[in-house]
């Protein structure tokens, strides 16, 4: 570090070469003298003098007086001044000095080591606070440089979500096209070998579709937008059905699919079963994906019961490759698994066991594995679960074809929706359900039709061009005609963003449909406006 500059100020030059004598050997110290005290003010503004020894009795301005103009200045207000005097030491001159601004005196006759001690002494607290002063320049940099990068991370996180949501629709919206194809084709006559075909084009739909979800997801856990909700479900028809999505991928490599509960578990839980569905099937996918032949099994096991608490064990036990030793931590990291062979060999996007370690830990869960390489792997999660307090939780009715729902009269549906292949798959079941249908492609033209006739219904996608649903559904909720005004509109749209759900019910959609959707739900919601019209 560069040497402290010190002031001497004394209007008799024996005095100021005698202090020189007295100081010149202290460390680190650069000695600045003048016999003017005008002179000394000019020095104090143009040097960065940090100390200032200044003699009390001068002509002109006396050290009083010179060490209120330096604190009176903020260029020169830090300086450290002690002042040197042979007047008296009665307590009124040392008050007047300390009230000047001084922080010391020496007296004359000085005493040479305690002169030499005293100066030492404000040298080193000079140093240190240079040092703090430049701790804390270099905290500010930090601070700012903090500041900056939650600025870029912020930015980096908002591009992330909103590439994400435009991709989650720009795959959703033909997605949703095909899913409604097949349940167009299952509702149909087919031969047994076409409804195999069907079968295996909706398991490779859906298999797309968990694989979006798992992108999407892995988003909302790092951005904390993972919603944990409880309910009351039926656990043994969760499992079945979990194991009823991957069946035919199950056959189609002959490996034989098992499922053994535990019959001391309860059927009805309080959990949140999309969750756990959404643990499992990560599970089954992946020993899917890494078994080529034998079995995979799926085990449910009580631990512990204390109360209407269970302790329970969900378990996937494959007869794949397994796992090498020093690789199972990795395979829990997103985008990563076990060996970048197996990336080529077995394709995957390496977030479905980062999704489910991070799930369990929403759900204060745990996540195992047990694997002996070469022979197969066991994937559980632990958690506790209660059960439900509501025993009369209704069984799930067997589904059936759409086009076996019960037929609606005299109601007239307007939908809105850019995509061919979706405006032509929601027209034919809303034809199915007896449905008037008129079909537009832009908001626009959704508000001109709105003029020429009256609707029941309206289905809206959210993203068109020329304008948005949004921005229709604002227009619809300001009409001057107060029936074509509380008209229901549902949005049908392929962004599952929770902020674009909500921006759809703040301008005031009714319901908000994600695509792909389950006709199902599409008629129940229908059915619900039309007994409230009738």
């Amino acid at each position: 570090m560069k040497n402290i500059n010190l002031l001497i100020l004394d209007d008799r030059i024996e005095n100021v070469i005698s202090l020189e004598a007295l100081l010149k050997d202290i460390p680190d110290i650069n000695i600045i003298s003048t016999t003017d005290p005008n002179e000394a003010l000019k020095l104090c503004w143009k040097n960065d003098i940090s100390i200032a020894l200044v003699d009390v009795q001068m002509p002109e301005i006396n050290g009083f007086e010179f060490v209120s103009l330096l604190k009176s200045n903020p260029k020169t207000s830090h300086i450290a001044a002690i002042m040197v005097t042979a007047i008296s030491k009665e307590d009124k001159y040392l008050i007047k000095g300390l009230e000047s601004g001084a922080i010391d005196y020496l007296y004359k006759p000085l005493n040479p080591a305690i002169t030499i001690a005293k100066v030492t002494t404000f040298v080193k607290h000079v140093r240190i606070q240079e040092e703090v002063i430049q701790k804390n320049a270099e905290l500010e940099q930090s601070r700012i440089a903090l500041i900056q990068a939650n600025k870029e991370a912020e930015h980096a996180r908002k591009s992330k979500e909103i590439f994400l949501a435009n991709m989650s629709h720009e795959i959703r919206t033909p997605l949703n096209g095909i899913l409604g194809i097949v349940h167009m084709l299952n509702s149909s006559n087919l031969s047994e070998e076409q409804r195999d075909w069907v079968n295996r084009l909706s398991s490779a739909s859906n298999s797309l579709l968990m694989i979006i979800n798992d992108i999407l997801d892995i988003s909302k856990i790092d951005s904390g937008m993972m919603k944990i909700e409880f309910e009351d479900f039926n656990l043994r028809d969760l499992i079945h059905e979990t194991i009823n999505i991957f069946n035919i991928k199950a056959q189609n490599k002959n490996i034989n699919l098992q499922i053994d509960i535990d019959n001391r578990i309860p059927a009805l839980m309080f959990f949140d079963p999309l969750r756990l569905k959404q643990i499992i099937s990560n599970f089954i996918s992946n020993s899917l994906k890494f078994t080529e032949e034998g079995s995979i099994v799926l085990s449910v096991d009580l631990l512990e019961k204390k109360g209407d608490n269970y302790t329970i064990r969900f378990a996937v036990k494959d007869t794949g490759i397994g796992i090498k030793p020093e690789v199972v931590d990795k395979i829990f990291d997103a985008f990563e698994q076990g060996d970048d062979k197996i990336t080529k060999k077995f394709g995957g996007t390496g977030l479905g066991l980062t999704i489910v370690k991070k799930l369990a830990e929403l759900l204060n869960g745990s996540v195992t594995v047990d694997s002996v390489y070469g022979e197969g792997s066991t994937f559980s999660f632990i958690a506790d679960i209660k059960e439900a307090k509501n025993q009369s939780i209704k069984q799930k009715e067997k589904i059936e074809s759409y086009a076996n729902f019960e037929k609606l009269s005299d109601f007239k549906v307007l939908v809105a929706e850019d995509n061919d292949l979706n405006s032509f798959m929601l027209s034919h079941m809303l034809k199915t359900w007896n449905c008037e249908v008129t079909i537009v492609k832009n908001g626009r033209q959704a508000l001109n039709a709105l003029e020429c006739q009256d609707f029941d219904l309206i289905l809206m996608d959210t993203h068109m061009p020329v304008m948005s649903g949004f921005e229709a559904i604002m227009e619809i909720r300001n009409h001057p005609d107060s029936q074509k005004r509380r008209i229901p509109i549902f949005t049908v749209s392929a962004s599952v963003m929770e902020h674009e759900q909500k921006a759809a019910i703040d301008v005031g959609a009714d319901e908000v449909i994600a695509k792909p959707f389950d006709p199902a739900d599409l008629y129940n919601k229908i059915v619900n406006i039309y007994k409230n019209r009738q």
